[in-house]
C-alpha cells in the first residue's frame, strides 16, 4: 500500500542549551497575538467595543485559555487519574489540554471582562469568536508536528504512518481539523464580520462560531482516533462529539436570538 511519508519535524523549534521552545508553545503565542491584532482590526470598524479594550483582554484570554484548557482536560478526560495524582495537574509541560475547557475559560473571561468594563458581553464575544479559528488552526498544525491526536486506520491515498501509532497508515485528522475548524470557519466568520448590519446583531457571530465549531469537531471526530483511556461511546460516537453537542445547541440559540433582536 502506498502511503505518504510522515514529515518528521522536531517538536522543539528552538533549543539553546537546556532552554527549549516547542512548536506547540509557538502555536499558542501565534494564535493569541494574531487573534489580538485581528480583534483590534474588527473593533476599529465600529461598534460598542473599542480596539484598546483588547490590549487588556489579551492577558485575560491568555490565562483563560491555559487555565481553562488544563482544567478541562483534567475534568473532562482524566478525572480518575488526577484524583490520585493531583500535583500532576500543574505539569502542563507534559501535555494535556482540552479545547472545550479552554473555550469555557474564555467565555468566563469575556463575561467578567465585559461586566467590569461595562461593555456588551455578546459584542465582545462576537469579535473574540471571529478571531478564535486563527488559534485553532495553529494548534492543530502543532498537533500534527507533534504526531499526536492522529486519525483512525485508513487506506486513503493520503494516509500516513505516525510515529508511535503502529505500522498501519492513518488519517491525518489533525490537518482535517486545521482545515475545518481553522480555515473554513475563519472564512465564514470573516464574511459575517465584514457586514456592519450583521455585526450589529450581537451574538450572531458568536453563535455561528459555536455551532460551526461543534459541527466541524463532530465531523472530524469520525476520522480521529479516540483517546485510548476513553475509547468509543455507544453507536461509535466519541467523547469529543458529545462535548460538541452543547456547543451546537448554544450556537443555534444565539443565532435565533440575534435574528429576532
Amino acid at each position: 500500500m502506498l502511503v505518504i511519508a510522515f514529515p518528521i519535524i522536531d517538536p522543539v523549534a528552538i533549543a539553546i542549551g537546556p532552554f527549549a521552545i516547542r512548536w506547540y508553545a509557538l502555536a499558542y503565542i501565534a494564535g493569541l497575538l494574531l487573534g489580538w491584532r485581528y480583534c483590534r482590526y474588527l473593533a476599529s470598524k465600529g461598534g460598542p467595543v473599542s480596539p484598546d479594550a483588547f490590549d487588556d483582554f489579551l492577558t485575560w484570554a491568555t490565562l483563560a485559555v491555559v487555565i481553562g484548557g488544563r482544567l478541562g482536560y483534567v475534568l473532562f478526560y482524566r478525572p480518575d487519574h488526577f484524583l490520585f495524582h493531583p500535583l500532576e495537574i500543574f505539569e502542563v509541560w507534559q501535555g494535556g489540554m482540552s479545547y472545550h475547557g479552554g473555550m469555557v475559560g474564555v467565555l468566563v473571561a469575556i463575561y467578567l471582562y465585559a461586566r467590569r468594563h461595562k461593555i456588551p458581553g455578546l459584542a465582545l464575544g462576537d469579535l473574540v469568536a471571529a478571531a478564535t479559528p486563527i488559534g485553532l488552526f495553529f494548534g492543530r498544525i502543532a498537533n500534527f508536528i507533534n504526531a499526536e491526536l492522529w486519525g483512525r486506520v485508513s487506506d486513503v491515498p493520503w494516509a500516513m504512518v505516525f510515529p508511535g501509532a503502529g505500522p498501519a497508515p492513518r488519517h491525518p485528522s489533525q490537518l482535517y481539523e486545521a482545515a475545518l475548524e481553522g480555515i473554513v470557519l475563519f472564512i465564514v466568520l470573516a464574511w459575517l464580520a465584514r457586514k456592519p448590519e450583521l455585526r450589529a446583531r450581537h451574538g450572531l457571530i458568536g453563535g455561528v462560531f459555536l455551532a460551526g465549531y461543534g459541527v466541524a469537531r463532530i465531523v472530524s471526530e469520525i476520522f480521529r482516533e479516540p483517546d485510548t483511556f476513553i475509547g468509543f461511546f455507544p453507536f461509535g460516537t466519541t467523547w469529543g462529539q458529545w462535548l460538541s453537542v452543547p456547543m451546537v445547541i448554544a450556537g443555534l440559540f444565539l443565532i435565533v436570538r440575534a435574528k429576532r433582536a
